[in-house]
C-alpha cells in the first residue's frame, strides 16, 4: 500500500456534507478510500457524494441524525453492508444551538451537546469496534475542538462535550490498542460551516480570530485538515494512538482572540 493510501479501505464520516467533514471525505476518496457520506442534510449530502464520484472515488450517501442512536448504528451497519467492512470511523458531525452566556445555557442545550458530541461517538464506536477487532485493523478519528482547550466564550456546552469526547477517545485507545485499533483526536481550526456562519454574524471577531492565528489564516478543510486525517486513517499511523493533533496553524500555542459580544449576538443553528 502506498504511503498515505487508503487503497479500498471503507470509511464512515459523519457530518460529511460540508466543512471539515467534506474536506476529509474528499481526501479519503482521492486516496482510494470508499466513503460513506453520513449527514442529516440530504441535499448537501448527495451533492458531496456526487462530487466524490466525479473525483474518481467510491461514495454512498446515508442520511444520519447523530442525535438518534438508531440512525448512528444504522450508518455503521450501512457501511458494512455496502462496502463489506468499516475500517475507518470519523465522528465529526455537530449541530450548534448558538452562542450564549453560561448562565443562559439550559439543561436542554447541555444535554443536546453531550448527545451529539459524546454519545453519538460512543454509539458509533461501539458498533464499529467488533468489525474492526475481527480484522485486527481499525482507525477512529474523533473531531474535537480548540474551544474546549482554550475555554472559548459563548459555547460552554460544546466545550464540555468535546473535552468529554477527547477523554473517551483516549480511554478507547488504551483498551482497544491490542485489537489493532488506533483512536486519535483532531482539534482543527478551519473554515467550517459554523465558522462561515459566525463570519456573517460577527465579521470583526472572526477576522481577528483568523488574524491572530500564527499562520494568519483559518485552515482549508481539505488541504489543511483532510491531509492529516488521511494520515491518521492510513497504515502509516499504525503506531499512533490516544493522541490529540492540533491541526490549527499553531493557534493552540498561545490561544486565539475570541471575545464575541454575547449580549448582541443573534442565536444561530
Amino acid at each position: 500500500m502506498a504511503q498515505g493510501s487508503l487503497d479500498g479501505r471503507a470509511a464512515l464520516i459523519t457530518g460529511a456534507a460540508d466543512g471539515v467533514g467534506q474536506g476529509m471525505a474528499i481526501r479519503f476518496a482521492q486516496a482510494g478510500g470508499k466513503v460513506i457520506v453520513a449527514d442529516f442534510n440530504e441535499e448537501k449530502g448527495r451533492e458531496t457524494t456526487e462530487q466524490l464520484r466525479q473525483l474518481g472515488g467510491t461514495a454512498e450517501f446515508v442520511r444520519c441524525d447523530v442525535s438518534q442512536r438508531d440512525q448512528v448504528i444504522g450508518a455503521v451497519e450501512a457501511t458494512v453492508e455496502k462496502f463489506g467492512a468499516i475500517d475507518v470511523l470519523v465522528n465529526n458531525a455537530y449541530r450548534g444551538r448558538g452562542l450564549h452566556r453560561i448562565e443562559d445555557k439550559t439543561d436542554d442545550i447541555f444535554e443536546d451537546a453531550m448527545r451529539v458530541c459524546l454519545y453519538a461517538a460512543k454509539w458509533s464506536m461501539e458498533a464499529a469496534m467488533p468489525h474492526m477487532r475481527a480484522r485486527h485493523w481499525g482507525r477512529i478519528i474523533n473531531i474535537c475542538s480548540l474551544n474546549g482547550v482554550n475555554a472559548h466564550m459563548g459555547s460552554a456546552e460544546y466545550n464540555a462535550g468535546k473535552e468529554a469526547l477527547r477523554s473517551y477517545t483516549r480511554s478507547a485507545a488504551r483498551e482497544w490498542a491490542r485489537h489493532g485499533i488506533c483512536a486519535n483526536i483532531i482539534c482543527p481550526a478551519a473554515k467550517s460551516a459554523a465558522f462561515r456562519t459566525f463570519e456573517k454574524l460577527q465579521p470583526e471577531v472572526a477576522a481577528a480570530s483568523s488574524g491572530a492565528n500564527p499562520m494568519g489564516r483559518m485552515g482549508d478543510p481539505a488541504d489543511d485538515i483532510g491531509g492529516v486525517a488521511l494520515f491518521l486513517a492510513s497504515e502509516d499511523a499504525r503506531y499512533l494512538t490516544g493522541n490529540t493533533l492540533f491541526v490549527d496553524g499553531g493557534a493552540h500555542i498561545n490561544g486565539v482572540a475570541w471575545a464575541p459580544d454575547l449580549d448582541n449576538l443573534p442565536t444561530f443553528a
